[in-house]
């Protein structure tokens, strides 16, 4: 599968910056997932936060999973903020778990302060 980098480009990042990182799959994204990146924006007085929409969970069915351009697409139309940055990075590196994806980019931005946040579905 050819990816178009404009959905798997890495978003800004630069030194002393606060940014969430919001993985999951986004299918589909919903005002809840909008409501929990600008909360965390506001409350954890965060600089951006990514929208890290996942090529697909591996220990989940992806039968019914869209099409992860449609599902960035959609990410991008519904929060339309401009510190909320959506992208598919991880597609472009073929991460297929959280660990790996946290590990590159803690050695790609080595000078961003990142912050995990995670849908309570996933917390129990």
């Amino acid at each position: 599968m050819t990816l178009s980098p404009d959905i798997t480009a890495l978003p800004p990042f630069g030194s002393g910056l606060r940014v969430g990182l919001f993985g999951g799959s986004f299918n589909p994204i919903h005002e809840g997932h909008r409501l929990v990146a600008e909360q965390c924006l506001k409350r954890l007085a965060l600089d951006a936060v990514w929208l890290l929409v996942s090529p697909g969970n591996p220990l989940k069915d992806h039968s019914e999973l869209a099409p992860l351009a449609a599902r960035v697409h959609a990410a991008r139309t519904l929060t339309a903020n401009p510190r909320i940055h959506v992208t598919a990075v991880e597609a472009a590196h073929s991460f297929r778990y959280t660990i790996d994806t946290l590990e590159w980019l803690v050695a790609t931005c080595p000078d961003t302060r990142f912050v995990w946040i995670m849908g309570a579905d996933n917390l129990a």
